[in-house]
């Protein structure tokens, strides 16, 4: 590398520090909520206003007819390209820019994007928004110093990760935008901590069991059968055996936090009996006995575990509760799978991300695996992309808690990481 020229990188991107900042809460204070999928466009639009005066070329992609895309929450995308002076190799950043519900216990307005003490507060700062910021000025930045770089950058903005992915890139991957002909190295600004260079995720597993019954008055329940005590035994059935033996399942991949190196199994959602009335509903339940209880369950699974291992262990489980429990009988509904995922850690774009972390930290990267999946999972799965990362500013605890924020000084040093990644990827001189 130039040393000159990677100097006036790194000089370029401090003086922007302003500039990151304005970007950052700019985009915080567009409130995408996902669900149910809110300003999308609007997000989008900024986002184009914001790349064109860089010199992108920006296309909008609605994701029709994937789940939740409907004319009042379309499912908006923008993919934002800009060429160099010469033909060679592409460099997309990716970030989602869907936020999760706010929830309780904030201490500060969750959408003000305030500046406090060097940190941004505000839902989606650290997930993942700062990162999303941090690669806009790292690659304008990188723009301005090489304007004769070879090769393309782009940045897209993409919907629904936090529900799946598959009105973002899912539905971009599986339009060829992540073809290993159009692009070559994916690095995802998700918050996995300035030094780690996130390599994967565990695998998931979200299925819906219900438990049926019979209708009967409340006040004779021995004519009925309650679907909600059969799920009771389900459930202690889960506790007597299921969790003990999860606990014991332990990975080689490096995942973070150390409770996720072991398989997990989340009950997500339970609800039996009659269906909730509208929050302004005075009146009282009517008196009757469950017939079906539905539980909604998240599976996360090591790359030691296979999906039909992953999921006899729920049949075999009910099948012994139905085993002791006259009248108990069950369905499984399958929700969605995706493996666990891996990226060599001598790939290309690891490699790069490992010298610029170097450069600018003055130590080595820690190499980590995501307890949950994120969009590299579409990207491998369908892009058949294999030189893709995590990289990104904030720290992966905050994600989905109240008073998220993000580091300022974090977002710089990710976006000096993410400029040199630039320099080397694209053989910058």
């Amino acid at each position: 590398m130039n040393k000159q020229r990677t100097q006036a990188l790194l000089t370029a991107i401090d003086q922007a520090t302003d500039d990151l900042i304005e970007l950052t809460q700019a985009l915080v204070r567009i409130p995408t909520l996902n669900p149910p999928g809110d300003n999308y466009r609007e997000i989008c639009e900024f986002l184009d206003l914001r790349l064109k005066k860089s010199g992108f070329n920006t296309e909008f992609v609605r994701a029709v007819d994937a789940p939740g895309d409907n004319d009042r929450y379309p499912r908006w995308n923008i993919v934002a390209r800009h060429d160099g002076s010469n033909r060679g190799e592409c460099v997309h950043f990716n970030s989602h820019t869907d936020v999760v519900e706010v929830g309780k216990n904030w201490t500060v307005d969750p959408f003000a994007a305030d500046l406090i003490d060097g940190r941004i507060f505000g839902r989606g700062t650290c997930d993942m928004k700062g990162g999303l910021a941090a690669s806009i000025i790292a690659a304008e930045a990188f723009i301005r110093v090489y304007p004769d770089y070879s090769g393309a950058i782009e940045i897209s903005g993409t919907a629904d990760e936090e529900s799946g992915g598959y009105g973002g890139v899912a539905y971009l991957a599986e339009r060829g935008y992540f073809a290993t002909d159009r692009v070559q190295h994916v690095i995802i600004p998700e918050p996995l901590n300035k030094d780690r260079i996130c390599l994967g995720h565990r695998g998931v597993w979200w299925a819906e069991i219900e438990t049926h019954g019979r209708i009967a008055h409340g006040s004779m329940p021995f004519l009925g059968d309650c679907a909600v005590r059969h799920m009771g035994a389900v459930i202690n059935e889960m506790e007597k055996s299921l969790f003990p033996a999860l606990q014991l399942k332990r990975t080689a991949m490096p995942v973070v936090p150390e409770g996720a190196r072991q398989s997990t199994l989340n009950i997500n959602s339970l609800h039996g009996g009659q269906s909730e009335q509208e929050d302004d509903y005075t009146g009282l339940p009517s008196a009757c006995v469950p017939d079906s209880c539905k539980m909604i369950i998240d599976r996360r699974f090591l790359m030691e575990e296979s999906i039909p291992e992953v999921k006899s262990e729920i049949t075999e489980l009910l099948d012994r509760v139905k085993a002791n429990r006259s009248d108990f009988s069950y369905e499984i509904n399958d929700l969605f799978e995706v493996q666990p995922t891996m990226t060599d850690q001598q790939a290309p774009v690891s490699v790069a991300v490992t010298d610029a972390i170097k450069s600018v930290l003055g130590k080595a990267p820690e190499y980590v695996v995501s307890p949950g999946t994120y969009d590299q999972k579409h990207i491998d799965r369908i892009g058949r992309m294999k030189n893709c990362i995590a990289y990104g500013p904030g720290i992966l605890d905050l994600a989905h808690q109240p008073d998220e924020y993000v580091s300022v000084d974090d977002m710089v040093d990710s976006a000096k990481v993410m400029g040199l990644s630039l320099v080397q990827l694209l053989n910058a001189q």
